[in-house]
């Protein structure tokens, strides 16, 4: 059988932690106490900048993480599931929201056929959102809550209607083109179709702007298309090779679109600073289970990726990271959203979890490995470019030690804020419960079970099917339940 760590839910307290992380070798501070509200970091007000110069002072350090429901409509529109999950961002008592939902900025860019697509139809719809959070906000209306939505071409990993894949690539990778079934040169775009990209998102941000949102992230991570561009070495003319200038050109250009769109719309950008050579089950697993994950055979060296070491690529590098969010500082583009990796490509890395989606593989490390190495990339980014507002993410593996690891890292300045993703699925009030004393609800922390994962790339909508008795209760999940088992049996097959 594959290898079983201990889990997290297991360890009786913050020193059983503290020892597990230590026999890792992993670098991560752990506070024993959680400290109430008034002496609390993660309940310091935060100052951010906007583009026009004014400030707007979040409530506290609690960040919702954008996530992808494929629960909107065929035309774009977000459903009564989008809104549901809006309002209860809401109710979270977060401080900001982060884009909150992946938006396509044009339709053959949306990542699965429900995605949402901001366009003029939709836009009043989509603004929808944003009105039904702070109308369930329980922060106040001079506090309320910094919303954005986050703008995104999904590229390699297009899919846009029911028909299949339908990848738009930067670049030829000889062990990607293989999982979205490129077999030609016909799915890169030319300059020409890069040069349309910019205006796509250019009118997306306008609409967002007139929506009310505060701010836009331009999507640039886990394998989506400004993320692959810049691993672009491998093509030819002004948007990609050797140069990290050439290759963040297609970045810069959408940035410089956006201002020039909404020049009063405050820009983020979801980095991935670092990626992998992409994993896949170890072949020919016939113990029951998962098969653990192990990297592709790949070329020597590699240069497929973005924030690694091209001799040794298991290894990071963010020589090139560092350098690229001084860039964006520069610019004007100041909040950084620290994530790595891809889900489609090293979930481990990205999205650490004691139980992977259905269709993948067994964790090849203890997870807690993969948050501290997520965190400690926060903590680097931010000690090289100490202007950037970085927020990080990988937290929710750390379940009832949340606030025990983020309180001294906030103190330590290894980031500004801490980014949730699908903790608030189950339980969107933990940030609230926090912020007012409460003890934790241990009955509603995410476990990381992976179907809110295994239940889209089913084509079902995504929910905690698990804790959430709203999800637990609808009909997709016997389906859900179904599927599951077709996998497991497919694995050991």
């Amino acid at each position: 059988m594959s290898v079983r760590f201990p889990r997290v839910s297991a360890l009786r307290d913050s020193a059983r932690l503290r020892e597990r992380l230590a026999e890792l070798g992993c670098d991560l501070p752990c506070d024993d106490e959680i400290l109430p509200p008034s002496e609390s970091p993660l309940a310091e007000p935060l100052a951010l900048r906007h583009a026009t110069g004014s400030t707007h002072v979040v409530a506290n350090r609690f960040v919702i993480q954008p996530m992808e429901g494929w629960d909107g409509t065929e035309s774009g529109e977000p459903s009564e599931l989008t809104l549901r999950r809006w309002r209860r961002f809401g109710s979270s008592g977060a401080g900001w929201i982060w884009g909150g939902e992946a938006v396509a900025v044009r339709a053959d860019g949306r990542a699965n056929p429900h995605q949402l697509l901001l366009t003029d139809s939709t836009a009043r719809a989509i603004g929808g959102l944003r009105r039904e959070l702070l109308a369930a906000s329980s922060a106040g209306l001079e506090n309320r809550p910094l919303v954005g939505l986050q703008l995104t071409h999904s590229g390699r990993w297009s899919r846009p209607t029911d028909a299949g894949p339908a990848p738009r690539i930067a670049f030829r990778h000889p062990l990607l083109d293989r999982r979205v079934g490129v077999t030609s040169d016909a799915a890169v775009f030319t300059d020409a179709e890069v040069r349309e990209i910019p205006r796509d998102f250019a009118r997306a941000a306008a609409l967002a702007h007139a929506e009310g949102f505060d701010f836009v992230d331009v999507k640039c991570c886990h394998g989506y298309l400004l993320h692959e561009f810049l691993a672009a070495r491998s093509r030819p003319g002004p948007y990609g090779g050797p140069s990290l200038a050439d290759r963040m050109r297609l970045l810069s250009e959408v940035l410089d679109a956006v201002k020039e769109a909404a020049p009063e719309l405050t820009i983020g950008v979801r980095l991935s600073v670092f990626d992998s050579v992409p994993y896949r089950p170890t072949p020919g697993w016939t113990v029951s289970g998962l098969a653990p994950g192990e990297a592709e055979p790949h070329p020597h060296p590699y240069d497929l990726s973005f924030g690694v070491d091209r001799d040794e690529p298991a290894r990071i590098d963010l020589t090139e990271p560092i350098a690229l969010v001084r860039r964006l500082v520069e610019r004007g583009v100041e909040w950084i959203n620290v994530t790595a990796g891809s889900p489609y490509t090293a979930p481990h890395l990205q999205r650490p979890a004691a139980f992977p989606s259905s269709d993948g593989y067994a964790p090849p490390e203890d997870p807690l490995v993969g948050v501290a190495r997520l965190l400690g990339a926060a903590r680097d980014i931010k000690w090289h470019v100490p202007n950037a507002v970085i927020v990080s993410s990988g937290w929710t593996y750390l379940q009832e030690f949340i606030p025990h690891v983020a309180q001294p890292c906030l103190s330590y300045g290894w980031c500004d804020a801490v980014g949730l993703g699908r903790m608030v699925l189950t339980y969107p009030e933990l940030p609230a419960d926090l912020l007012a004393g409460k003890p934790l609800d241990r009955e509603r922390i995410c476990r990381t079970f992976s179907d809110c994962t295994t239940a889209p790339r089913s084509g079902l909508v995504s929910g905690c099917y698990p804790l959430d008795e709203f999800y637990r209760d609808r009909a997709e999940r016997a389906t859900l339940e179904r599927v599951k088992r077709e996998m497991r049996r497919g694995t050991t097959a």
